[in-house]
């Protein structure tokens, strides 16, 4: 059997959809599959060793370029990959017009969910069958079920992500250990107050624990380098790859982030976390995971460092 998941984006959407790929290897074991995702977050899938072909999609970039001869030579070289193989089922776990349109590109019955359970209703017009998720569940439980319903197998267990990397090694990282301050998100609504961050970092700093604070673009590097000079022993990382992120994660003894997907890629990858809301509610969407992950705060909560300490106690002793 060959199936391709259909998962573009976001960063933490695509994490959420991880755990799929080690339910369909434990009830299929003899399955391939292959994985669409956008550029950006094609290094995700790549993470897992049960995910065959990562066939990148660039519809972000293209958008921007649709009047460029070089943009429609390589939709047509990812057409050309996305046909290259018949799956047995072409599953969009997306339930986005823009991922059903691409899924319908492949050659294979093409499976998503109803219209009622799609977050685009419009969407369900292009698959070939459809299934019934309840949109009041977690996502990672929506993808599990949804993809459960398409192979007719029965979900159990937790979820697994199925993911590790080799921890970091650095020669700029502390010499001792640390815990990863994830400070940027993509709205300023979801900002953790720098203040807190500092009086987080002085606490840890106390006990023994540098942090570490990377950031994407020049605005969050700058942002974490701000934040960084206010801490003894804290680091400001580098611009860094999602490999080499996913590598400082595994080395940290704890991850503290908000709204962010770098978050719950440090639930993938079973790193003690806690997670911090403060425009948004975690209900559907915050941190879930075999592991250890707490999520803080809510709409228009603002969590103290003194909560975040008190869950973190028992991990860090």
């Amino acid at each position: 059997m060959r199936i391709l998941i259909v998962k573009t984006s976001s960063l933490g959407d695509v994490i959420h959809n991880l755990p799929v790929v080690n339910d369909i290897r434990h009830h299929c074991p003899d399955a391939v599959i292959d994985w669409c995702a956008e550029e950006s977050f094609a290094a995700i899938p790549r993470l897992h060793s049960g995910v065959g072909e990562v066939i990148p999609v660039a519809v972000r970039r293209w958008r921007k370029h649709l009047l460029q001869g070089a943009m429609w030579r390589e939709l047509l070289d990812f057409r050309h990959r996305l046909q290259a193989q018949t799956y047995d089922a072409v599953i969009d776990t997306q339930g986005l017009l823009k991922s059903a349109l691409l899924a319908r590109q492949a050659r294979g019955p093409v499976l998503g969910y109803a219209a009622k359970s799609a977050r685009e209703p419009l969407a369900a017009r292009f698959y070939d069958r459809h299934f019934s998720v309840s949109r009041e569940l977690h996502a990672v439980v929506r993808n599990r079920r949804l993809v459960a319903a398409a192979l007719g197998y029965s979900l159990e267990g937790e979820p697994d992500y199925g993911i590790d990397a080799a921890p970091a090694s650095a020669a700029w990282l502390p010499h001792r250990p640390y815990a990863v301050f994830l400070t940027a998100t993509s709205r300023d609504d979801k900002l953790w107050p720098d203040a807190n961050w500092l009086a987080l970092g002085e606490q840890l700093n106390s006990l023994g624990y540098s942090a570490v604070l990377p950031g994407g673009s020049p605005i969050e590097r700058e942002r974490a380098r701000r934040i960084a000079s206010g801490i003894p022993g804290a680091v400001a990382a580098p611009s860094m790859s999602i490999p080499e992120l996913a590598s400082l994660l595994a080395g940290a003894q704890a991850a503290i982030g908000v709204d962010t997907g770098l978050t719950h890629l440090a639930v993938a990858l079973k790193v003690p976390t806690v997670a911090l809301y403060t425009a948004t509610d975690p209900g559907l969407t915050g941190v879930l995971g075999a592991g250890f992950c707490r999520n803080l705060g809510g709409k228009d909560q603002i969590p103290a460092p003194a909560a975040v300490m008190a869950e973190l106690q028992g991990v860090l002793a």
